[in-house]
């Protein structure tokens, strides 16, 4: 199933609870020409994720939102984990590799950058708004929690950057 990257940028659009930063008109308009720019560049296979990433997200919270999605006792994916990994995925600079998308048992977005068994990340995204990772750089093992404030962590940026780097 996909879904056009309009509809899944319209549900986070529409479900933020931040409109703005801005003050002033002048202000308010910038802040609005330049989130739409970026928005069209983050769907270019160039520059940005693609659509498709945010498609596999959307496809992935649908799937999830139910109690018992994997058969079992899996906890629902909820709006506002979805919406975090939406924002995150938004924040994640221009011309960085798309990761995977997944959903734990506990109900959290997981975004996976693969590149070979000994070269991973990933980022377990919570409903409270925290960024949990873990990478596999070789022999090298690295781990964490990160506060998600709209943002992309710095430390994350520079794992994304390593595991392709190598």
């Amino acid at each position: 199933m996909t879904f056009p990257a309009e509809i899944t940028l319209s549900v986070a659009l529409a479900s933020s609870s931040v409109a703005s930063r801005a003050a002033s008109p002048t202000a308010t308009y910038i802040f609005d020409a330049t989130r739409q720019t970026r928005q069209q560049l983050q769907k270019s296979r160039y520059l940005g994720l693609g659509s498709d990433v945010f498609n596999e997200l959307l496809e992935v919270f649908e799937k999830s939102k139910q109690s018992g999605w994997d058969g079992d006792s899996a906890e629902p994916v909820s709006q506002e984990t979805f919406l975090n990994a939406f924002r995150f995925l938004e924040s994640l600079p221009l011309g960085v590799q798309a990761p995977s998308v997944g959903v734990e048992p506990d109900g959290h977005v997981t975004l996976e950058w693969y590149k070979a068994p000994r070269h991973t990340l990933s980022v377990s995204v919570s409903p409270e708004g925290f960024l949990y990772y873990s990478a596999l750089m070789g022999l090298r093992k690295t781990n964490g929690s990160e506060p998600f404030f709209g943002d992309a962590p710095k430390i994350i940026l520079e794992l994304v950057g390593k595991i392709y780097a190598e």
